[in-house]
């Protein structure tokens, strides 16, 4: 039965993932499909039980006025037709509506309609635009996607569960009263009224506060797992004084609004109390006021007193799930502003994969500015690196290697060319297809990368290496480490035991050294084995002995492909087919490096101030 429940709401849809709408109930119902008949089915057994407790409630007083004028010896005869049908509705009917409503809820909904909103969540992150992860702490968007997958659950089901019982339980509670005297329903009518008022003043605060708490949430979390993130730089520099510091700074933030929703708990709690009690006074009053005066019988204060003492215990849970009800709201808003986000690099309608029968690259009077539709500039040139109606042909199997300054350009034409973002003018072509008109999963499929920054997944030393062609064999696998003169991963050991290949290289493989790292990067682009390969100071992590020992391993790597390599040590790109030299986002030099030598330009200049093959500042 459980198994059953459980498998109604598949949690994985397989629906392409879509950008949430930025309203808040347009975002909640966009996540709610295919879990909407459910919640539907929850309400109308939430609101089936309100109806039938309020039913007992009624028969209560009959029976009560019943029981004080009814012959003995015929009271089976008269009442039990009626006593049947209530114990049925009590003993039956009840249990096996709040049976329904429980599936529905805990096995249904409770677990998968979450799951499901984080995975559509994760896969729409997964594709957005680079400047959107590089404007963000990954601590802060992964906060941002869990709080927000289960305030969302929250607010859907507090709707169909908590206002639908509420709402069908306090008027019938009203209906009821008025039916036995008029005067009777006032006070019930009047604490509707102030609970109400109460509700509309108190809840909006509550809501205020919890968008600010589910910020400062966030903020702390991103800055707790930076500075995790980054261990080895505060442990160097010695700044844990100054990481306290940074981390406490948003630990106050945080606090601060958790001050502000408790000193709002404690108003809520002083002036409900005092409502519940003043309804149950009143109540109580005017229902003996009534009975001695003859206008109602026992019967009906028999109800309303019970009724009113239900209402004041009912109003502490309603105010608080009405309190959790905004308070998630609150969340659900502060999350709207980080998952509902345009992607800065879209598919255009209709794209098709890009096919590589050569490997021909052409860049066609680009220019780019960071700025320009992008949120940040990456590390080439934080001032907004520019690139000038560039103009550049790369030839199949050619090896060209880009040099110049920091700030020159040469990663950003990198990143172009992964299409990392969008030109503002220009085409990049690759065997003569616009990329602007490809999917950008096959652009970068055939596109192999080592970069300068190496970082690996949180898993074994295989599944990083595997990752660039996940059905390589084993023997494919060791193959690419040997290439790689990677030798090192055999004595390789966790902390959970795992050895060589299994064994897992830590966050951003910290656990390995950088020159490590490196040479696992290299294996994995070796077994990718794209038909365009680019270097970004793929060996500045490795001494000089590695260097030379791999090099032959990378010119067979560089064999039959088109290569751009970028290195600020001339010497490991001197042998390239053709240099290339940027200055400002142009080209200012092209030839092979006796000939720019020759030439006695920037090129030789650079050459010339070189310190160990490094480029000296400017």
């Amino acid at each position: 039965m459980f198994s059953w429940f459980e498998s109604r709401l598949d949690p994985y849809p397989a629906d392409p993932p879509r950008m949430p709408p930025s309203g808040l109930w347009r975002f909640i119902l966009h996540f709610s499909r295919g879990a909407k008949g459910y919640m539907l089915g929850m309400a109308g057994c939430s609101a089936l039980i309100a109806v039938a407790e309020v039913v007992l409630f009624g028969y209560l007083g009959e029976l009560v006025n019943r029981l004080s004028g009814a012959d003995r010896a015929g009271f089976w005869a008269a009442e039990g037709g009626r006593l049947i049908l209530m114990g049925a509705i009590l003993v039956v009917a009840l249990p096996v509506l709040q049976v329904l409503f429980s599936l529905l809820m805990h096995q249904t909904l409770m677990g998968n309609f979450p799951q499901r909103i984080r995975w559509q969540a994760h896969r729409y992150l997964l594709r957005q635009s680079m400047s959107y992860f590089q404007d963000e702490f990954a601590g802060r968007i992964a906060t941002k996607l869990m709080q927000t997958a289960l305030a969302v659950r929250e607010v859907a089901m507090k709707f169909m569960d908590v206002l639908v019982y509420v709402g069908v339980y306090f008027i019938g509670a009203l209906i009821l009263a008025a039916s036995t005297d008029g005067w009777l329903a006032l006070p019930f009518a009047g604490w509707g009224l102030l609970y109400g008022l109460l509700l509309w003043w108190l809840i909006p605060r509550i809501g205020r506060i919890s968008q600010a708490q589910a910020d400062a949430r966030a903020v702390m979390t991103g800055r707790v797992v930076d500075s995790y993130t980054n261990i080895s730089t505060v442990k160097l520099f010695s700044h844990n004084s100054r990481e306290e510091d940074y981390v406490r700074d948003s630990m106050d933030g945080f606090l601060q609004t958790v001050h502000g929703q408790m000193r709002l708990a404690s108003i809520q709690n002083i002036l409900l109390s005092s409502l519940n009690s003043g309804l149950t006074f009143a109540v109580t009053a005017l229902g003996l006021w009534l009975w001695v005066g003859g206008k109602i019988d026992v019967g009906a204060v028999a109800v309303a007193i019970p009724l009113a003492l239900r209402l004041g215990n009912m109003s502490h849970w309603i105010m608080w799930e009405f309190a959790g009800l905004f308070e998630n709201i609150g969340t659900v808003r502060d999350g709207i502003g980080s998952l509902s986000l345009p992607r800065m690099v879209t598919d255009m309608r209709g794209a098709r994969p890009l096919a590589v029968p050569e490997g021909r690259v052409q860049f066609d009077h680009v220019t780019f500015r960071y700025g320009a539709g992008d949120r940040v500039a990456p590390r080439d040139g934080l001032h907004g690196a520019v690139l000038d109606d560039l103009t550049l042909t790369i030839a199949p199997g050619e090896r060209i290697g880009l040099v110049g300054r920091s700030g020159a350009g040469k990663s950003t034409l990198v990143n172009l060319l992964l299409r990392f973002h969008d030109l503002e003018t220009g085409r990049i072509l690759i065997d003569g297809q616009d990329i602007a008109q490809v999917t950008q999963e096959s652009l970068r499929a055939a596109i192999g990368v080592v970069t300068q920054d190496t970082s690996l997944l949180h898993r074994s030393i295989r599944d990083n290496i595997a990752y660039g062609r996940p059905d390589a064999s084993e023997a494919e696998i060791r193959r690419a480490a040997e290439l790689a003169e990677a030798g090192f991963i055999d004595t390789l050991t966790d902390s959970q035991g795992r050895r060589g290949l299994e064994a897992h290289v830590g966050e951003r493989g910290v656990k390995l050294s950088g020159g490590q790292r490196q040479r696992i990067a290299i294996a994995r682009v070796l077994l990718k084995d794209a038909p365009i390969l680019v270097l970004d100071e793929a060996t500045s992590a490795l001494d000089s002995e590695v260097e030379a020992a791999i090099q032959g391993q990378l010119d067979m790597l560089m064999q039959g492909k088109t290569v751009i390599a970028i290195a600020h040590r001339l010497s490991t790109i001197a042998r390239m087919d053709r240099l290339v030299v940027m200055e400002q986002g142009r080209i200012v030099e092209q030839g092979t490096h006796d000939q720019l030598l020759a030439q006695g330009g920037i090129y030789a200049g650079l050459w010339a101030r070189q310190s160990d093959g490094f480029l000296k500042a400017d």
